[in-house]
């Protein structure tokens, strides 16, 4: 094995729970890492060495998420009636009003968004959301799909993909709220319990 494909190979774990966290499906994601670790060895020329191998790699792995992604969009996106209680009960406490947010969520994001532990929990709350709604948050988000082409690609309107990413950015603020902000302080000093 030349010295390229053992460093390629030597980033598949990586580039395998990166696919994880965004497909939430062990079999896709094998597929898309397998892809993306083929197309790279195929073509070795094409690494110009002007960015890291990972970096290199980790750009392929998200045209072939995409491409997954457009794969399963087949599949139907329904938001059922249990969803909607948990967001219900995420906003209002128990007497029908709404909940207090004791964090600023403005104060000193560079800071948080810097912190590897808090990167972390962020990754374990959005394993926890609901599928459609992870599922659009990742397209979103972290594959940065622009709104008609996720629309286009989950064959729902501009209305439903706002609703869904709202849902899922609230139970990103309660679930880190709980995991990291109540744990840690505002500041979110401390290592991931």
């Amino acid at each position: 094995m030349t010295d390229f494909a053992q460093q390629v190979e030597a980033l598949r774990p990586q580039l395998l729970r990166y696919a994880r966290s965004q497909l939430r499906n062990d079999a896709w994601a094998e597929d898309a890492v397998s892809d993306t670790l083929l197309a790279a060895l195929e073509r070795p020329q094409a690494f110009a060495g002007g960015s890291a191998l990972k970096t290199w790699l980790v750009g392929i792995l998200k045209h072939k998420l995409i491409d997954q992604l457009r794969r399963q969009s087949r599949e139907a996106t329904v938001l059922d009636r249990e969803d909607a209680e948990d967001l219900d009960a995420l906003m209002f406490d128990e007497t029908g009003h709404w909940r207090e947010t004791p964090v600023d969520w403005a104060d000193q994001p560079e800071a948080l968004c810097g912190q590897r532990q808090f990167l972390s929990v962020l990754d374990a709350c959005v394993e926890k959301l609901p599928a459609t709604q992870g599922r659009v948050f990742m397209m979103r988000e972290w594959l940065e799909l622009e709104t008609d082409e996720i629309c286009k690609e989950l064959a729902i309107t501009t209305t439903n993909l706002w609703v869904l990413l709202h849902r899922a950015r609230l139970r990103l603020r309660d679930c880190l709220q709980v995991s990291w902000f109540d744990k840690h302080g505002a500041g979110g000093a401390g290592g991931v319990a």
